[in-house]
């Protein structure tokens, strides 16, 4: 009775296996030719790729060692003092001329004040000058006229007192005449010899009044200069934009006590630029006007049109702070890279690219 069971059962068991082994040894081909095509489809797939980038490099050469660049103009002070006026924000667009902040000009005020009461008072004393050099001039003419009077009496009293002197000695003429005639020459000699005296005093005072009045000139140039300095200085207190652009970088507020070359914000322009850092051995057919398509990191979607304006003249590492000592023992060969400045060939100001951006330039070569 148990036999029967037993042999049924066990047919049971053999279907199942025969089937799990009929569907093993129908799927084993089709693995098979799976294992085949996925690498051949892989193999032409990186063949087409590669064949796509040998061409497209013979065409184009690109970088990812590129970023956006821009006049960046920092702002700082001519002269110290507190801010009395902050009239800019953070990212706040601004035009040239307009007037961005102004400090305390009370000091700078008063100072003008000063130098300009110190310029008055120098051409007061020139004014003195110029009159003293006009009485001395006047003096020096009396003198003049006073010697050529002198000598003339001096000239007369001698003749006279040789006659006389002929006449005493003749007997013609009296003691009294002659001694008359001899005090006239004394007194003649003694006035000749004052206008001499005179004439001199005359020249010294008027080179005395040449000489203030030369100095008060320099002294009046030099205060000339100086009030001309001090309305610089006052004109500083008030800072106006040198150029269109953004405000960044602002690190002053309203109050601050702000000094001379303290940067306080940046005014970063609308005009950008590229420079795109190529290996020495992209640059065989690359030169100025070649169309360049611009990927900006900012914008993944978006291809900007430009052009190369300019190759550098020298690598970077060369035109660095430090350059290379290649003369060494050890010198190992590095492919060396060259600046190349690239501009937009397109309107991007509706777009938020600004210095520093990461960008992926392409140079049409051929």
């Amino acid at each position: 009775m148990s036999t029967p069971n037993n042999n049924d059962n066990n047919q049971k068991d053999i279907k199942p296996q025969q089937t799990i082994a009929q569907t093993s040894a129908d799927t084993r081909p089709s693995y098979k030719k799976k294992r085949v095509i996925v690498p051949a489809i892989t193999a032409v797939i990186f063949l087409i790729a590669g064949i796509y980038f040998t061409i497209h490099s013979f065409f184009y050469q690109g970088t990812d060692d590129a970023f956006v660049e821009g006049h960046i103009v920092s702002i700082a002070p001519r002269v110290s003092g507190p801010v009395k006026k902050l009239l800019i924000d953070d990212n706040q667009p601004v035009k040239k001329d307009q007037l961005l902040l102004v400090i305390d000009p009370s000091d700078y005020e008063t100072a003008l004040k000063q130098k300009e009461a110190e310029l008055a008072q120098a051409k007061a004393s020139l004014n003195i000058a110029e009159q003293q050099i006009t009485h001395s001039e006047a003096q020096l003419k009396q003198s003049t006229q006073d010697i050529t009077s002198a000598e003339s009496r001096l000239d007369f009293a001698q003749k006279d007192f040789d006659r006389y002197s002929n006449m005493f000695k003749a007997g013609i003429a009296s003691k009294q005449e002659y001694d008359k005639s001899k005090t006239a020459l004394t007194v003649a000699k003694s006035e000749h010899k004052s206008a001499l005296e005179q004439e001199k005093a005359a020249e010294s005072m008027l080179q005395s009044a040449q000489a203030k009045r030369e100095a008060t000139l320099a002294d009046i140039q030099k205060l000339e200069a100086e009030v001309e300095q001090a309305k610089l200085n006052l004109s500083y207190t008030k800072i106006y934009a040198p150029q269109d652009g953004l405000i960044t970088h602002r690190t002053v507020e309203q109050g601050n006590y702000v000094q001379v070359a303290q940067s306080m914000f940046a005014i970063v322009p609308e005009k950008m630029w590229i420079v795109a850092n190529f290996k020495e051995t992209q640059l065989t057919h690359m030169k100025p006007e070649q169309p360049v398509e611009i990927k900006v990191d900012t914008y993944p979607g978006k291809k900007f049109k430009g052009k190369v304006d300019s190759i550098q003249r020298s690598t970077g590492a060369k035109a660095s702070l430090f350059p290379p000592e290649n003369a060494v023992g050890s010198y190992v060969k590095i492919v060396q890279r060259v600046p190349v400045k690239i501009v937009f060939t397109e309107d991007i100001s509706n777009y938020n690219i600004v210095p520093g951006m990461s960008v992926v330039p392409e140079v049409k070569v051929r």
